[in-house]
C-alpha cells in the first residue's frame, strides 16, 4: 500500500459503523498474519476497531490520548497528552502559534483530567496493551479536520510501534494528506468532494454509549482468551 491510499471518492453513505468497519477491514487483509493491534478512538471508533480486529484476528484496545490545540484555533493540534500523562509537542507549530509553558501546563492538566475520567470507565474492562514493536492500526468513524487523529498518532509514535497505520472509513482529502506526516500509511475508504458532518455519511449514526464500548472491550478480551485456550489444547 502507498503512503496514502484512497479507495473511492464517492458520496455514498455506509449503512452503519459495523458495515464501514467490515469494508475497511478487507482493505487491510495483508495484516491478517502479522498479529496486529487495532486501536479505536472512543466512542464511535471502537465499533469500527472491533470489526477490524475480528476480521484480522488482531488484538483490540482503545486510544485515550487527547490533543493540545492552538490558543486561537483549538482544532489545530500542536501536541498530545497520553493516558500516562506524557506530553508531546510539535515544536515547529508550538513556536508558530507562540505558546508558552504556562499554556501547555494548563492544557495538559485539562486534557489529562478528561483522560482520567475515561480511564475510570474503560480500563476496568480492558488493560492497556503494549504498543512497542507491534503493527498498529488506529481508527475512528470519520475525520473532518483530523486534529484528534493527528494527536493520537503523534503520541503513539513515541511508543515505538513497528508500523503505524491510520485507517478511516470517511475522511476529508486534505486531512488524509496531512495524516501522512504522522503515520507510515493512511487508508481511506471514501473521500468525498465535500465533507461536512461525519453523520451525513452514515444512514445510522446512533450515539455509542460508554456501556457499548465496555461491552465491546470485554467481548474482545474473552474471545482472545478462548482462542489462546483452544490453541493450547491443539498443541
Amino acid at each position: 500500500m502507498d503512503k496514502l491510499r484512497i479507495v473511492s471518492y464517492i458520496n455514498e453513505p455506509f449503512r452503519n459503523r459495523k458495515e464501514a468497519g467490515s469494508l475497511l477491514a478487507r482493505e487491510l487483509r495483508e495484516l491478517k498474519e502479522k498479529e496486529a493491534l487495532i486501536l479505536g478512538i472512543p466512542r464511535g471508533g471502537v465499533v469500527i476497531a472491533a470489526e477490524l480486529a475480528k476480521f484480522l484476528n488482531a488484538d483490540l484496545d482503545i486510544l485515550l490520548s487527547r490533543k493540545i490545540g492552538a490558543p486561537s484555533n483549538p482544532e489545530l493540534a500542536i501536541g498530545a497528552v497520553t493516558e500516562d500523562g506524557k506530553v508531546f509537542l510539535n515544536d515547529v507549530l508550538a513556536f508558530q502559534v507562540n505558546v508558552d509553558m504556562g499554556y501547555i501546563e494548563k492544557q495538559k492538566s485539562r486534557q489529562l483530567n478528561e483522560i482520567n475520567n475515561r480511564l475510570k470507565i474503560y480500563r476496568k474492562a480492558h488493560q492497556k496493551v503494549n504498543v512497542r514493536a507491534r503493527e498498529v492500526v488506529v481508527t475512528d468513524d470519520g475525520i473532518a479536520t483530523g486534529a484528534t487523529m493527528q494527536a493520537a498518532l503523534m503520541a503513539l509514535r513515541q511508543e515505538k510501534p513497528a508500523g503505524l497505520t491510520a485507517a478511516i472509513p470517511v475522511c476529508a482529502k486534505e486531512s488524509a494528506k496531512k495524516l501522512t506526516e504522522y503515520a507510515d500509511k493512511v487508508l481511506v475508504l471514501r473521500s468525498p468532494d465535500y465533507l461536512g458532518a461525519i453523520s451525513q455519511f452514515y444512514l445510522d449514526f446512533s450515539q455509542v454509549s460508554d456501556d457499548k464500548v465496555i461491552k465491546i472491550l470485554k467481548e474482545a478480551h474473552t474471545f482472545k482468551k478462548d482462542e489462546k485456550r483452544a490453541l493450547g489444547k491443539s498443541n
